[in-house]
């Protein structure tokens, strides 16, 4: 359950351990940090519960019995260090609605992120605001909190009439921690309820949500002290001293500091379940219009846009599992480089999609398939089809104004070698892979513990163990099969009422 790795390149001011714990959608992780050292790790798997299609939900109390298995587990192995940390910081995943009552009670199972029941809701709220994305600096989609708060007030209003308090899935984890309710910028960015430019709460957001500010957590910079911990789990860990918390991150921003990404124009491309393409911004720098997300970082003053695919991975994933294989034999049986697109097309919208087209409907595909299509073949073209998706996400942000020079790039996905390959030559841009990236938003978690004790925030860049160049021939190739990859998204559409995408005879498929 616990590792040790050699240091890494950067150095922190000494402050003595720190911890970070991030609650991820599939896992609780904790992190004991040291200067650039990390010391020890420690995880706790989570289960999703799907009730009905297109719906996602957990229990908050199961993030609570995992943090509480991953700190037992460190108190055992390593009682010495955690004694002696001195700050926590927090990371977890984004837009998770939490209700809670006046007794400070859950009221229901936490809707996640990749929920796509409150599309309907979407529309209503920008009808209700029609300068929602001039505050938000975001379109309404089905993944931010305020929808679905709008889907609790319609389907279950007498839960919505017990709401006293909506937390994030980290906030909800420092109520349990400190018993404060306090949430950073970055993480309330994702709610649609922020201010995003002004750093704030937005009343008229709120108001929209039959909501007021009385039942927001009070906000703070990643960096700044947010808490101190309770005595019963200063007891319970062993701790010398109550650790104070920091204000922490939404998962994405705190591996933006585990990676060192904090300053303009530094970039990442996430591989992982879902997939982000990050950039680190000096202003609020918003294209709505595109799907692009526009969100306050987690340190001070500075801000970045997203382009956010919701099947990255997981479509691999995905894949392997339809044809009972796995992922690293998939993997296996292509090529070590190709040097063409597959001759069939593959759609990664298996939960619907967000950057650029904003829809929670649309469905993926596989498109092309011929007598003698290949498995290898269809595994390059789930590869290449989450490549085009991310193109879509550039480009994107290049309609926005932001233009990537050179990104790091991590994930689970990013292990695999060809699949840099061919992104960076689908991007032409060079990707930097960072393999000591597993720790990813524990590890950012952990440096916002040490901001909070030391005021410094100059986190180090991580090491790059691979740069992957554009190959010219084969970014001329995906140029031309691009070409017809804007077309296949209206393909994919699905008809209202319907399950099936919508096909006519008189669509080509490009």
């Amino acid at each position: 359950m616990s590792s040790t790795t050699p240091p890494s390149a950067g150095h922190s001011a000494h402050t003595g351990p720190t911890l970070g714990i991030d609650v991820g959608t599939s896992a609780v992780k904790a992190l004991l940090l040291d200067g650039d050292r990390v010391l020890g790790t420690a995880h706790a798997p989570l289960a999703v519960s799907r009730p009905q299609p297109g719906w996602s939900e957990q229990a908050p109390e199961d993030w609570w019995t995992a943090t509480c298995a991953c700190l037992d587990a460190l108190a055992a192995e390593r009682p010495a260090t955690l004694s002696a940390v001195r700050a926590i910081g927090l990371a977890g995943h984004m837009h998770g609605a939490t209700l809670l009552d006046e007794e400070g009670e859950v009221l229901r199972p936490c809707i996640l992120w990749d929920d796509g029941r409150s599309a309907p809701q979407c529309a209503e709220l920008e009808a209700a605001v029609p300068a929602l994305r001039a505050i938000t600096g975001n379109a309404a989609m089905p993944g931010f909190t305020a929808p679905k708060l709008l889907w609790v007030r319609r389907h279950e209003p007498e839960v919505f009439a017990r709401t006293r308090l909506v937390l994030l899935p980290k906030a909800w984890l420092r109520w349990r921690l400190c018993g404060e309710a306090i949430e950073d910028m970055s993480d309330a960015s994702g709610t649609l309820w922020l201010d995003v430019a002004a750093r704030r709460w937005s009343a008229d957001m709120l108001a929209a949500c039959g909501l007021d500010e009385s039942q927001m957590p009070r906000l703070v910079e990643g960096t700044m002290r947010a808490g101190e911990l309770r005595a019963p789990w200063v007891k319970r860990w062993g701790f010398a001293q109550p650790p104070i918390i920091a204000g922490g991150a939404g998962d994405n921003a705190a591996g933006a500091v585990a990676l060192g990404a904090v300053n303009p124009g530094d970039a990442f491309l996430s591989l992982g379940t879902s997939g982000v393409l990050w950039v680190t911004t000096a202003h609020h720098a918003p294209a709505p219009d595109r799907g692009v997300h526009a969100f306050c970082h987690s340190v001070p003053r500075t801000w970045h846009q997203m382009g956010v695919l919701l099947s990255a991975a997981a479509s691999l994933s995905w894949w392997a599992a339809c044809t009972g294989s796995d992922e690293h034999r998939l993997l296996a049986e292509l090529p070590a480089q190709v040097d063409a697109p597959a001759p069939c097309r593959f759609l990664p919208y298996l939960s619907g999609e967000r950057t650029p087209h904003n829809d929670a409907t649309v469905r993926g595909a596989f498109l092309n398939l011929a007598a003698g299509t290949s498995r290898q073949q269809m595994t390059q073209a789930v590869l290449e089809g989450v490549a085009h998706a991310f193109r879509d996400a550039r480009d994107a942000l290049a309609g926005a104004g932001t233009h990537i020079e050179i990104a790091d790039v991590i994930g689970g996905g990013a292990r695999s070698n060809l699949w840099c390959d061919l992104l960076a030559s689908m991007l032409n841009i060079p990707l930097r892979r960072i393999d000591d990236a597993s720790h990813g938003p524990a590890l950012g978690a952990a440096r916002l513990a040490q901001a909070a004790l030391t005021g410094r925030s100059d986190f180090p860049r991580q090491p790059a163990s691979r740069v992957f160049e554009p190959r010219p021939a084969l970014v001329q190739r995906y140029d031309e099969s691009s070409a017809g990859w804007s077309q296949l998204y209206a393909l994919a559409r699905r008809v209202p009422g319907s399950s099936s995408p919508a096909f006519t005879a008189s669509d080509s498929v490009p």
